[in-house]
């Protein structure tokens, strides 16, 4: 049947849906963060207590996983499994929710040594884990190398938080299905985004560097990890089909890649006090994106000097820093890689269309694409 709907009122249509469906998924997803905060914080108070009996002075460590993990986050990773889990009709949420603590779990392990390795001072708005550590080295006067002792704390408090996401990933039982088929899947999830850090951090030494490159650094180090597994995971606890959980990877796949394509444009263009971490910093950070390769490859031979003068240079000031950002801006850079998330966000939704899935799982899912369109931090 044809619409009487002329292009703009089909276009003002669309907008309304968006506008609801975000409402929704703002809904659910605080709903959950809740909810979620309330499990990780009763789950790390057991284990700091056990810390305790094993190691008095160790609370020292395990006291401070909690304070980290509860200081905030968008909790999207595990959102994403447990509304997977959801629309593919999981109906007993003990099945999904310790793996949803271990998702975010992972997590902090992995921002803890990116900050490490990044050379960041602040997470969320708050010191990162290393710094937080040399501080208390320097205040307690001890003696030796403060951001040694650090970064080696940090690393510590990273490798309690993977050791955690393990143990309570262990927990987790779909519905029906294969156990083996959810454990390789989380397996995949650790590996591939350790995998993709390295490339990450050498890409920009590369001399023939692709853009075919670059979208296997952005599928693995974040495509995957961000969206596609923790979608998968929910999926196979739930016990769907496999043909099903195909189909919903692929939508995964699209909305990782927009994911990481939009925390490209947030670390260089975002507002540092939404984002949590200075702006500008992927660049002194020497971290090669897609953003960069674009405005290398559109900018004047000027331009480029530009940018490379601040890629990967701690030293970098403010002014220099500046003129690099409005280089990248100027080159075209942002309005492709605005295209690339309009292409990838469009894929998924058309995918998503095709799939049939509870409406709980549905309203997220829908507003999911909207918040990664338009998502500030």
């Amino acid at each position: 049947m044809g619409s009487n709907l002329g292009v703009g009122e089909r276009e003002r249509g669309e907008a309304l849906d968006d506008v609801g469906a975000r409402g929704s998924f703002r809904a659910l997803l605080g709903g959950f963060q809740k909810r979620l905060d309330g499990e990780l914080a009763g789950w790390l108070d057991r284990r700091r207590e056990l810390a305790e009996r094993e190691a008095r002075d160790a609370i020292e460590l395990a006291g401070k996983l909690d304070a980290y993990v509860l200081q905030g986050g968008k909790r999207l990773r595990p959102a994403l499994l447990f509304f997977a889990f959801k629309g593919c009709g999981g109906r007993d949420e003990r099945h999904a929710l310790p793996a949803c603590l271990a998702v975010e779990l992972l997590h902090t392990y992995l921002l803890i040594h990116d900050d490490i390795m990044d050379h960041a001072e602040t997470r969320r708005g708050q010191p990162a884990a290393h710094i937080v550590f040399r501080d208390e080295h320097r205040a307690r006067g001890w003696s030796g190398d403060a951001e040694h002792h650090g970064s080696s704390v940090a690393i510590l408090l990273g490798d309690l938080a993977h050791t955690y996401a393990v143990e309570l990933f262990a927990e987790a039982r779909p519905e029906g299905g294969s156990h083996e088929r959810v454990r390789e899947c989380f397996s995949a999830m650790c590996r591939e985004v350790i995998l993709g850090q390295y490339l990450e951090m050498t890409a920009g030494q590369r001399p023939d560097l692709s853009e075919e490159d670059l979208l296997q650094v952005l599928r693995m180090k974040s495509g995957s990890y961000s969206v596609e597994r923790p979608v998968v995971l929910g999926a196979l606890l739930a016990g769907a089909p496999e043909d099903f959980v195909e189909a919903l990877a692929r939508v995964g796949a699209a909305l990782g890649e927009a994911f990481q394509l939009r925390d490209d444009l947030l670390g260089l263009f975002g507002d540092s006090s939404r984002v949590g971490k200075p702006v500008g910093g992927d660049l002194v950070e020497g971290k090669f994106t897609l953003l960069v390769f674009h405005a290398l490859r559109s900018a004047s031979e000027e331009g480029r000097a530009a940018v490379r003068a601040v890629l990967g240079n701690a030293e970098a000031d403010a002014e220099a820093l500046e003129r690099a950002i409005a280089v990248v801006r100027g080159s075209g850079a942002e309005d492709r890689v605005l295209e690339m998330i309009d292409e990838r966000l469009k894929d998924a939704r058309r995918r998503l269309e095709t799939l049939e899935m509870t409406p709980e799982g549905r309203a997220f899912f829908d507003g999911l694409i909207g918040y990664l369109r338009e998502r500030t931090r």
